[in-house]
């Protein structure tokens, strides 16, 4: 398998003969947007992009499926993934039942926690995932996945998630998996009144455990930089390396690709 890293969690996966990206994110950077719920002060939850991504969509060219995570905050899908997702340059987009429900297209594929459906010879399956406080209405519905193929390295794609009971769960039932590509940035909105102090992504220390409880054999991070709500990245570079977890992480930068058997 072949990975293209693209900024914030947006990857191109090459894996057994299927070509897939998560999260399109690809407006031009500077661009500030509100993650917070309709009607609130967009300053509560605005964050603002700062960089620019390494492949336009036409440098990418056709996708066979687009694994959207979510589609409700625009540092996972933003304007122009949106019109990527609608454009005939996607064939499949695989998603929550919420996000089918919302977007609108034939398609989408909505999975519940679970579920699994095929792409070609690939197996793709919906693992657990909670982007923060179940009582916040704007976290919604998310999910991770989790790809399979004969001949081909596992693969874990974590989401936007905390560590719940339940990513716990899913965590050991994947312990060994040979990829786990995990989202980082600590998030929170200390501005927002009531959920200022409430987690949205895992912290450097709930990604340290979420590693220890998959015991991946390539560790690659990704959702780390790039955006003013995410926390230093170089957190996270250091609490990998205080739990020896640095020697099997691949830190990719923009356009960075990576190959793995």
């Amino acid at each position: 398998m072949k990975l293209t890293y693209l900024g914030t969690a947006s990857v191109l996966l090459e894996y057994s003969g299927q070509r897939m990206l998560t999260d399109p994110v690809f407006d031009p950077s500077g661009r500030t947007y509100s993650m917070g719920p309709a009607g609130v002060p967009e300053r509560w939850f605005a964050s603002t992009r700062s960089y620019e991504v390494p492949l336009t969509t036409q440098q990418i060219g056709h996708l066979d499926a687009v694994l959207l995570s979510h589609d409700h905050h625009r540092d996972n899908l933003d304007d122009a993934g949106r019109a990527l997702l609608r454009s005939d340059a996607v064939d499949a987009v695989i998603s929550t039942p919420a996000a089918a429900r919302r977007l609108r297209l034939t398609k989408v594929s909505g999975l519940r926690t679970g579920d699994s459906t095929a792409l070609g010879a690939v197996t793709v399956r919906a693992v657990a995932a909670q982007h923060g406080p179940r009582w916040v209405p704007q976290t919604g519905q998310v999910t991770g996945f989790e790809l399979t193929a004969a001949g081909e390295p596992s693969v874990w794609l974590s989401g936007d998630t905390v560590l719940t009971d339940a990513v716990r769960e899913a965590a050991r039932s994947m312990r060994g998996i040979d990829v786990a590509v995990i989202n980082a940035g600590g998030v929170r909105f200390p501005s927002a009144p009531l959920v200022g102090k409430a987690l949205f992504t895992f912290t450097p220390e709930q990604f340290v455990e979420v590693c220890r409880l998959v015991d991946p054999r390539v560790i690659i991070p990704v959702h780390r930089s790039g955006w003013s709500h995410f926390q230093p990245e170089n957190d996270l570079r250091w609490a990998l390396d205080a739990a020896g977890l640095l020697e099997r992480t691949r830190w990719l930068g923009l356009g960075d690709s990576t190959e793995i058997v």
